[in-house]
């Protein structure tokens, strides 16, 4: 799925208020956080993750693998932050026209 420049706008503005869903500690990116990432995927839609990590390729690294494993798309990313939309059947979030 390819998003436009206006509807990752619109899911940057949405997401804005959010507060971190899930947050990687030192255990890093495991089996547990990946099912529990795919959890909130499924039920928000769209999420943002905290890495803590203090080296930029490491956090670079796991913020890749949580995208081809959750096949989700990273809309932004400042910081230690990282915002994930995957839309659901159920089409809870409505995006607006390219």
């Amino acid at each position: 799925m390819k998003l436009s420049n206006k509807q990752k706008q619109y899911l940057k503005g949405l997401a804005h208020s959010l507060k971190p869903v899930v947050l990687l500690g030192q255990n890093g990116l495991t089996e547990g956080v990946l099912a529990e990432i795919e959890n909130a995927l499924s039920h928000h839609e769209l999420i943002k993750i905290k890495v803590s990590s203090d080296d930029r390729e490491t956090k670079q690294l796991i913020i890749d693998a949580i995208v081809r494993e959750t096949e989700a798309l990273n809309i932004t990313k400042i910081g230690h932050i990282v915002v994930l939309f995957r839309p659901s059947e159920d089409k809870k979030i409505e995006l607006p026209r390219k």
